[in-house]
């Protein structure tokens, strides 16, 4: 007996070694991103910027806008499912143990938080400024994005190791803490001594700005901008701080804040919403364009009635008719026959899920290597003009409307042409003849809100689908401007009855509920706290939002 136990001790000794050396083999293999382990910041920053977009790694992390914008995008009708039943058409929220939209909330904490913090703090040690700048740039984006998404958050409290458990912080503190972080990004940014040196941050920067500081600059210009902006309806909302970052900030298409992809053939060198990754197909995929942003450029918008888009070729699709039509939230194919039915975002037929083995037929951002903006000079222009509309200038804001639909225009002829048919190609002169249309671009004393937010609705399409959220709850989604007899976004219609989740009594989403598999497990007594238990959290408006 005492042989045999002498034995089996030996074994689970000898098993318990080679078990911990294949755990030292893969601790080795795939570090985690959120270690102690000293790494050089020229290869820490490529995965943190990966998750502004969608990243993809062996380690784990697999966060950012896009998975979470593809089901925002139904709420805001950007695209819909090809069937009818899907709740995210219906403005509902995650249910139940889903960490469905929670990736905004993982990529602020788990892909880029920690990493963020420790790329500062090694780049304060090895005064490397510019990788320090970057690092608050950064940060501040994250945390405008997330509050915007989820509402209070977890700030003060953040990142500390020792604790189980969290306070939540309430919105107008984020917003406060946004800006502050924006500040010392530049006074960073402006640093160009010791170890700070272009080239060096071009090694970590190579999709993005490629090191140009300058650049970054305008970047941390227009998180700015979108802060001060975001609070259009409360009394204290300052126009002319909107117009002075704005003016900072990225202004031409060459200072466009955009991810750029390799295409290598490995998931985080591709676009997330190209066949490679074949994420408009996976789980809540299935996506078609509606018949929203299809009649906003097929001429049957009330708001630009019988004024065809030139740029539909580009960012929607046709049918076999030739037309551009869409489907409706929790419609599927109802009302429409066959050849109005669009193809895919890839080209296919409209029924096909599969994605294609190639991309050849894929347009916008849907092919495998399109350039992803996350700000964009066209919206900078269209919060300049909203705010210079606000302040009653509206000869600055005409001004600033046309210059952020040409600089549109100009995006898409240059970076996204690929596939578009030969007849639809845009010219100088087709982009004239539809800025010089006056149902698009009226008189100063003609423009109206209801002008600025639906081309800037286009202009951002699929891209810019979280800022589009943003804006469309500012306006309630179906408010109506004073003096006008139509909504701002014009015929836009919420669901109702049976379209509408059940979860949400009658009311519209405002927000998503903190993630499941962080918060829910643990977080109980906190999100009892702000209501983030009941079924319909979801639909309670934001603080940004509020008068």
């Amino acid at each position: 007996m005492k042989k045999n136990i002498l034995f089996k001790a030996f074994v689970l000794l000898a098993f318990a070694v080679s078990v911990l050396a294949c755990q030292k083999k893969l601790d080795e293999a795939f570090t985690n991103p959120n270690a102690g382990v000293r790494v050089p910041l020229e290869s820490l920053l490529p995965g943190i910027i990966s998750n502004m977009g969608y990243s993809s790694a062996a380690a784990g992390s697999a966060y950012g806008t896009q998975a979470d914008g593809l089901l925002v995008g139904r709420y805001i009708q950007y695209w819909a499912n090809n069937t009818s039943g899907n709740q995210f058409d219906q403005m509902g929220g995650a249910t139940a143990g889903s960490d469905l939209l929670g990736n905004v909330w993982a990529m602020n904490y788990y892909g880029m938080g920690t990493n963020l913090k420790r790329m500062i703090e090694w780049g304060t040690e090895e005064k490397k400024w510019d990788y320090v700048g970057v690092g608050h740039a950064l940060t501040a984006w994250s945390w405008l994005t997330t509050t915007d998404m989820h509402g209070d958050l977890i700030l003060r409290e953040a990142f500390r190791p020792d604790q189980l458990v969290f306070n939540y912080d309430e919105q107008p503190l984020v917003y406060d803490t946004v800006r502050q972080i924006c500040r010392t990004a530049i006074g960073f940014l402006n640093n160009r001594g010791d170890s700070a040196n272009t080239a060096n941050l071009a090694k970590g920067d190579a999709f993005f700005y490629n090191g140009d500081v300058e650049k970054w600059k305008k970047f941390v210009y227009a998180v700015m901008a979108r802060s001060y902006h975001h609070l259009s309806n409360k009394a204290s909302y300052n126009a002319d701080s909107v117009i002075f970052y704005c003016n900072l900030a990225i202004n031409t298409n060459a200072d466009n804040a955009t991810m750029r992809f390799s295409n290598t053939g490995v998931g985080g060198t591709a676009n997330f919403f190209g066949p490679f990754r074949a994420n408009a197909t996976h789980n809540t995929g299935l996506i078609r364009q509606t018949a929203y942003i299809a009649n906003l450029m097929n001429g049957t918008n009330s708001r630009f009635s019988g004024v065809t888009d030139p740029r539909a070729a580009y960012i929607i699709r046709e049918n076999t008719n030739n037309t551009y039509r869409g489907v409706r939230p929790n419609a599927g194919t109802v009302g429409l026959v066959t050849a109005d039915l669009p193809t895919n975002f890839w080209g296919g037929p409209f029924a096909t899920t599969a994605a294609p083995t190639s991309d050849a037929d894929a347009r916008y951002i849907f092919k495998n290597n399109s350039p992803l903006p996350i700000i964009s000079a066209t919206e900078i222009k269209f919060i300049l003009a909203e705010a210079q509309y606000r302040k009653g200038n509206k000869s600055a804001a005409l001004a600033a409307y046309s210059d952020a639909i040409r600089l549109n225009f100009e995006m898409l002829i240059n970076d996204y042409g690929s596939a578009v048919p030969a007849p639809s190609l845009i010219t100088p002169a087709i982009r004239d003849a539809y800025l010089a249309n006056p149902a698009v671009v009226p008189t100063a004393a003609n423009l109206t809100m209801s002008h600025i937010m639906l081309q800037k609705y286009i202009a951002l399409y699929g891209y810019n689908v979280l800022e589009t959220w943003v804006d469309m709850r500012r306006f309630h989604y179906t408010d109506i401007e004073s003096g006008q007899s139509i909504p701002v976004y014009a015929d836009f219609v919420l669901p109702t009855g049976s379209d509408l989740f059940i979860n949400n009594n009658g009311k519209p989403v405002y927000r998503a509920r903190p993630r499941f598999n962080s918060e829910y497990l643990y977080n109980i007594k906190e999100l009892t706290r702000i209501g983030a238990m009941a079924l319909d959290y979801h639909t309670q408006e934001m603080w940004f939002s509020k008068p």
